[in-house]
């Protein structure tokens, strides 16, 4: 059994946007084109998740692409619609990455996301205190599938590759671990993830 479990946190501990977010955050911007705005939002995504952008710096390229300009107060708005967009977690797992922890297992996060979000997750979500490492993206300079972002968890958790089990919703990036030797779970259901642990 692989001594550590390296989670992806969104679509598989946090869910993905909600629709009423989306919605949110569309009316917030006063998007005339939806698919404009969701290509601008995120073509230029990678960057704000390395951490290369903060919040008000990100925004400000999505109204360039837009051909448009929000003023502060509407750019803090667009913030804090997207911080609540991505706010929603799995119950399911969030319970069972605290049977692991009690258990004794290692668990660890690595998550492409940037420093608004990472900040609010880390003020409202008390069991963040059970993964030993949080490689956070827009704090280690890589966001997943690059190599570096799976190298930098790798160091912090000091552990070789073949002891880690990567967990995440997408198959791009569970490919680019397993490229690096650690093992890799494509999350579809806590209940998935929970047989094949038993088989581990």
């Amino acid at each position: 059994m692989p001594a550590t479990l390296l989670f992806d946190l969104f679509g598989v501990i946090a869910r993905h946007q909600s629709p009423e977010g989306r919605q949110r955050l569309l009316a917030t911007a006063g998007a005339a084109s939806p698919q404009s705005f969701w290509e601008a939002y995120w073509d230029l995504r990678p960057a704000y998740d390395r951490g290369e952008l903060d919040g008000p710096g990100y925004w400000r390229l999505v109204a360039g692409a837009l051909g448009t300009r929000f003023d502060a107060e509407r750019t803090a708005a667009l913030v804090e619609a997207d911080v609540a967009s991505w706010s929603a977690v799995d119950e399911e797992m969030v319970a069972l990455t605290g049977e692991l922890a009690a258990s004794g297992r290692d668990i660890a996060l690595l998550s492409n996301i940037p420093e608004e979000l990472a900040v609010h997750y880390e003020e409202q979500q008390a069991w963040l205190a059970r993964f030993r490492v949080r490689a956070f993206s827009c704090r280690i300079g890589y966001a997943k599938p690059q190599p570096g972002a799976y190298a930098w968890a790798l160091r912090a958790l000091g552990e070789p590759p073949g002891a880690v089990l990567f967990v995440d919703d997408r198959q791009e990036n569970v490919d680019a671990a397993r490229a690096l030797g650690l093992r890799g779970h494509l999350f579809t259901s806590a209940a998935a993830l929970r047989e094949a642990l038993g088989r581990e």
